[in-house]
Protein backbone atom coordinates (compact mmCIF):
# COMPACT_ATOMS: atom_id res chain seq x y z
CA UNK A 1 0.00 0.00 0.00
CA UNK A 2 2.87 2.51 0.74
CA UNK A 3 4.15 2.29 -2.92
CA UNK A 4 0.28 2.27 -4.28
CA UNK A 5 -0.27 5.83 -2.31
CA UNK A 6 3.33 6.71 -3.57
CA UNK A 7 2.32 6.39 -6.95
CA UNK A 8 -0.73 8.18 -6.26
CA UNK A 9 1.02 11.25 -5.01
CA UNK A 10 3.77 11.17 -7.85
CA UNK A 11 1.00 10.62 -10.56
CA UNK A 12 -1.27 13.26 -9.15
CA UNK A 13 -0.06 16.49 -9.17
CA UNK A 14 1.34 15.58 -13.07
CA UNK A 15 -1.93 14.94 -14.22
CA UNK A 16 -3.51 17.74 -12.16
CA UNK A 17 -7.43 16.97 -13.06
CA UNK A 18 -8.18 20.56 -11.81
CA UNK A 19 -6.42 21.94 -14.53
CA UNK A 20 -8.43 19.89 -16.84
CA UNK A 21 -12.04 20.30 -15.34
CA UNK A 22 -11.87 23.69 -17.49
CA UNK A 23 -11.35 22.58 -20.77
CA UNK A 24 -13.66 19.29 -20.11
CA UNK A 25 -16.47 21.82 -19.49
CA UNK A 26 -15.52 23.85 -22.59
CA UNK A 27 -14.60 20.85 -25.36
CA UNK A 28 -18.02 19.80 -23.72
CA UNK A 29 -20.23 22.71 -24.21
CA UNK A 30 -23.73 21.92 -24.94
CA UNK A 31 -23.51 17.79 -24.24
CA UNK A 32 -25.82 16.42 -21.80
CA UNK A 33 -25.05 15.18 -18.30
CA UNK A 34 -24.91 11.66 -19.39
CA UNK A 35 -22.79 12.46 -22.40
CA UNK A 36 -20.47 14.24 -20.19
CA UNK A 37 -20.54 11.18 -18.04
CA UNK A 38 -19.89 8.86 -20.63
CA UNK A 39 -16.72 10.91 -22.07
CA UNK A 40 -15.32 11.41 -18.49
CA UNK A 41 -15.74 7.55 -18.16
CA UNK A 42 -14.05 6.80 -21.14
CA UNK A 43 -11.60 9.10 -20.67
CA UNK A 44 -10.46 7.58 -17.16
CA UNK A 45 -10.27 3.98 -19.20
CA UNK A 46 -7.52 5.64 -21.50
CA UNK A 47 -5.79 6.74 -19.10
CA UNK A 48 -5.38 4.01 -17.08
CA UNK A 49 -4.61 1.86 -20.23
CA UNK A 50 -1.87 3.99 -21.52
CA UNK A 51 -0.12 4.41 -18.11
CA UNK A 52 -0.66 0.60 -17.51
CA UNK A 53 0.97 -0.03 -20.68
CA UNK A 54 4.17 2.02 -20.17
CA UNK A 55 4.31 0.45 -16.68
CA UNK A 56 4.73 -2.89 -17.94
CA UNK A 57 6.68 -2.31 -21.22
CA UNK A 58 8.72 0.27 -20.42
CA UNK A 59 11.37 -1.29 -19.23
CA UNK A 60 11.52 -3.62 -22.32
CA UNK A 61 11.52 -0.08 -24.23
CA UNK A 62 14.63 1.27 -22.25
CA UNK A 63 16.20 -2.29 -22.57
CA UNK A 64 15.64 -1.93 -26.35
CA UNK A 65 17.08 1.57 -26.70
CA UNK A 66 20.00 1.17 -24.26
CA UNK A 67 18.63 3.96 -21.51
CA UNK A 68 19.56 3.96 -18.46
CA UNK A 69 17.42 4.64 -15.39
CA UNK A 70 19.45 7.56 -13.91
CA UNK A 71 19.42 9.05 -17.75
CA UNK A 72 15.65 8.78 -17.34
CA UNK A 73 15.25 10.25 -14.17
CA UNK A 74 17.03 13.30 -15.69
CA UNK A 75 15.40 13.35 -18.81
CA UNK A 76 11.94 13.05 -17.28
CA UNK A 77 12.90 15.58 -14.71
CA UNK A 78 13.68 18.38 -17.16
CA UNK A 79 10.47 17.05 -19.21
CA UNK A 80 8.19 17.08 -15.66
CA UNK A 81 9.54 20.66 -14.77
CA UNK A 82 9.26 22.32 -17.85
CA UNK A 83 5.40 21.22 -17.39
CA UNK A 84 5.66 22.84 -14.13
CA UNK A 85 7.27 26.17 -15.28
CA UNK A 86 4.61 26.36 -18.43
CA UNK A 87 1.72 25.75 -15.91
CA UNK A 88 3.43 28.55 -13.80
CA UNK A 89 3.91 31.26 -16.33
CA UNK A 90 1.54 30.08 -19.46
CA UNK A 91 1.39 31.27 -22.73
CA UNK A 92 -1.82 32.05 -24.62
CA UNK A 93 -2.88 28.75 -27.28
CA UNK A 94 0.48 26.68 -26.28
CA UNK A 95 0.59 23.23 -27.62
CA UNK A 96 -2.81 23.84 -29.80
CA UNK A 97 -3.57 25.79 -32.93
CA UNK A 98 -7.06 27.78 -33.29
CA UNK A 99 -7.74 24.78 -36.06
CA UNK A 100 -6.97 22.52 -33.82
CA UNK A 101 -9.24 23.77 -30.78
CA UNK A 102 -11.88 24.28 -33.22
CA UNK A 103 -11.32 20.67 -34.24
CA UNK A 104 -11.70 19.32 -30.55
CA UNK A 105 -15.08 21.11 -30.13
CA UNK A 106 -16.40 19.69 -33.01
CA UNK A 107 -15.65 15.80 -32.29
CA UNK A 108 -18.44 14.12 -30.63
CA UNK A 109 -15.88 12.04 -29.25
CA UNK A 110 -13.01 14.02 -27.35
CA UNK A 111 -12.56 11.34 -24.57
CA UNK A 112 -8.83 9.74 -25.91
CA UNK A 113 -7.39 12.93 -27.79
CA UNK A 114 -7.14 15.83 -26.32
CA UNK A 115 -9.00 14.52 -23.03
CA UNK A 116 -6.89 11.06 -21.88
CA UNK A 117 -4.24 12.29 -24.70
CA UNK A 118 -2.13 14.88 -24.15
CA UNK A 119 -3.96 16.32 -21.07
CA UNK A 120 -4.30 13.34 -18.05
CA UNK A 121 -1.87 10.64 -19.87
CA UNK A 122 1.26 12.92 -21.10
CA UNK A 123 4.89 13.04 -21.43
CA UNK A 124 4.76 14.06 -17.73
CA UNK A 125 2.36 11.22 -16.41
CA UNK A 126 4.90 8.72 -18.82
CA UNK A 127 7.67 9.38 -17.51
CA UNK A 128 6.93 9.34 -14.26
CA UNK A 129 5.05 6.01 -14.65
CA UNK A 130 8.31 4.57 -15.99
CA UNK A 131 10.31 5.85 -13.42
CA UNK A 132 8.16 4.01 -10.77
CA UNK A 133 9.37 0.34 -12.36
CA UNK A 134 12.38 0.96 -10.82
CA UNK A 135 11.01 1.05 -7.35
CA UNK A 136 8.92 -2.59 -7.94
CA UNK A 137 11.18 -5.76 -7.57
CA UNK A 138 8.24 -8.29 -8.81
CA UNK A 139 4.89 -8.56 -9.44
CA UNK A 140 3.07 -7.30 -6.47
CA UNK A 141 4.61 -4.18 -6.58
CA UNK A 142 3.97 -3.60 -10.19
CA UNK A 143 0.12 -4.66 -8.97
CA UNK A 144 0.66 -2.06 -6.14
CA UNK A 145 1.66 0.82 -8.89
CA UNK A 146 -1.27 -0.18 -10.83
CA UNK A 147 -3.80 0.42 -7.62
CA UNK A 148 -2.32 3.79 -7.21
CA UNK A 149 -2.75 4.25 -11.19
CA UNK A 150 -6.96 2.95 -10.08
CA UNK A 151 -6.33 5.83 -7.00
CA UNK A 152 -5.76 8.37 -9.28
CA UNK A 153 -7.65 7.51 -11.99
CA UNK A 154 -10.47 7.39 -9.13
CA UNK A 155 -10.01 11.48 -8.34
CA UNK A 156 -9.27 12.29 -12.04
CA UNK A 157 -13.23 11.04 -12.46
CA UNK A 158 -14.65 12.60 -9.52
CA UNK A 159 -13.01 16.07 -10.46
CA UNK A 160 -14.37 15.87 -13.96
CA UNK A 161 -18.14 14.79 -12.88
CA UNK A 162 -17.54 17.57 -10.40
CA UNK A 163 -16.41 20.05 -12.97
CA UNK A 164 -19.17 22.17 -12.67
CA UNK A 165 -19.77 22.14 -9.12
CA UNK A 166 -15.83 23.15 -8.68
CA UNK A 167 -16.20 26.05 -10.87
CA UNK A 168 -19.04 27.23 -8.65
CA UNK A 169 -17.48 26.71 -5.60
CA UNK A 170 -13.79 28.02 -6.57
CA UNK A 171 -14.19 30.36 -9.39
CA UNK A 172 -11.64 31.15 -12.42
CA UNK A 173 -9.51 32.68 -9.57
CA UNK A 174 -9.83 29.57 -7.61
CA UNK A 175 -8.85 27.08 -10.49
CA UNK A 176 -6.02 29.49 -11.87
CA UNK A 177 -4.76 29.55 -8.21
CA UNK A 178 -4.77 25.60 -7.86
CA UNK A 179 -3.37 25.10 -11.12
CA UNK A 180 -0.66 27.78 -9.93
CA UNK A 181 -0.18 25.22 -7.22
CA UNK A 182 -0.06 22.01 -8.89
CA UNK A 183 2.55 23.75 -11.17
CA UNK A 184 4.85 24.38 -8.45
CA UNK A 185 4.56 20.90 -6.78
CA UNK A 186 5.10 19.55 -10.64
CA UNK A 187 8.34 21.74 -10.75
CA UNK A 188 9.44 20.67 -7.58
CA UNK A 189 9.19 17.08 -8.57
CA UNK A 190 10.68 17.45 -11.61
CA UNK A 191 13.96 19.36 -9.94
CA UNK A 192 14.03 16.18 -7.57
CA UNK A 193 13.48 13.58 -10.53
CA UNK A 194 16.68 15.54 -11.89
CA UNK A 195 18.74 15.60 -8.26
CA UNK A 196 18.17 12.03 -7.65
CA UNK A 197 19.05 10.78 -11.34
CA UNK A 198 22.63 12.58 -10.74
CA UNK A 199 23.24 11.23 -7.46
CA UNK A 200 22.44 8.03 -9.12
CA UNK A 201 25.29 8.50 -11.61
CA UNK A 202 27.52 9.69 -9.22
CA UNK A 203 27.20 6.50 -7.67
CA UNK A 204 27.25 4.17 -10.07
CA UNK A 205 29.85 1.51 -9.64
CA UNK A 206 31.30 2.04 -13.10
CA UNK A 207 31.84 5.90 -12.60
CA UNK A 208 33.55 5.58 -9.16
CA UNK A 209 35.60 2.91 -10.63
CA UNK A 210 36.59 4.92 -13.39
CA UNK A 211 37.59 8.19 -11.10
CA UNK A 212 39.89 5.54 -9.12
CA UNK A 213 41.80 4.53 -12.53
CA UNK A 214 42.39 7.75 -13.82
CA UNK A 215 43.80 8.90 -10.42
CA UNK A 216 45.58 5.58 -9.99
CA UNK A 217 47.20 6.42 -13.79
CA UNK A 218 48.09 9.78 -12.35
CA UNK A 219 49.87 9.14 -9.48
CA UNK A 220 51.83 6.36 -11.43
CA UNK A 221 53.20 8.91 -14.13
CA UNK A 222 53.95 11.99 -11.50
CA UNK A 223 55.90 8.79 -9.66
CA UNK A 224 59.77 9.13 -10.14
Amino acid sequence: MQLAIAALIALLPIINPFSTAPMFLAITEGDTDAERRDQARKAVIYMICILVAFLIGGSFIMKFFGLSLPGLRIAGGILVAGVGMRMLYPRDDAGQTAAERQESRRKRDVSFTPLAMPSLAGPGAISVTIGLTSLARGWLDFISIIIGILLAAAVVYITLRLSTRLVRVLGVNGLHAMTKIMGFLILCVGVQFIVNGVVEVAQSPELIEGIIREIDAAREKKAP
